[in-house]
């Protein structure tokens, strides 16, 4: 009998590659280039004066999930391009409390951004995400613009 390899999910090599994942215990449900649903359960180590997660958290949780879109979306171009934030804006909406979901979508085309890649460019796109409550509220609201750096 031969071992079957194991390709390593999104979730999986998010992580392995980012320690603060880790360490907030983070869930990757869905990771597609169309879609990245990432959860923070509640941990009252994480938590704020007012009992629900941290700020810090919750930005954690929601770039979290931009990456893992962008990941998801750009993989076969890792050879020649690293996916990095140019720049993040969130918006606290509601207080947080409880188990959170941050739910992740790319604000451009991905073949738009290859031809941009393709042309010599350094492409920027913004990714939108919203994070919620159990009772389905937005807490907040996060956008990431990536670019994708081309490999010298």
């Amino acid at each position: 009998m031969s071992a079957q390899s194991h390709e390593p999910s999104i979730g999986e090599l998010m992580a392995a590659s980012v320690p603060m994942a880790r360490t907030l215990n983070l869930q990757y449900l869905e990771t597609t280039p169309e879609r990245a649903v990432v959860a923070l359960p509640d941990q009252s180590e994480y938590n704020n004066h007012v009992g629900g997660p941290h700020a810090g958290a919750m930005f954690t949780l929601a770039e979290s999930a931009s990456g893992a879109i962008v990941l998801a979306a750009f993989a076969d171009q890792l050879s020649r391009a690293v996916p990095l934030p140019v720049h993040a804006e969130v918006r606290y909406k509601k207080l947080a409390k409880g188990d959170l979901t941050a739910t992740a979508e790319l604000g451009r085309p991905v073949a738009d951004v290859l031809a941009e890649l393709d042309g010599g460019e350094r492409p920027e796109f913004p990714v939108a995400v919203a994070v919620t409550r159990a009772d389905g509220a937005v807490t907040s609201e996060m956008t990431v613009v990536w670019t994708l750096r081309p490999n010298d």
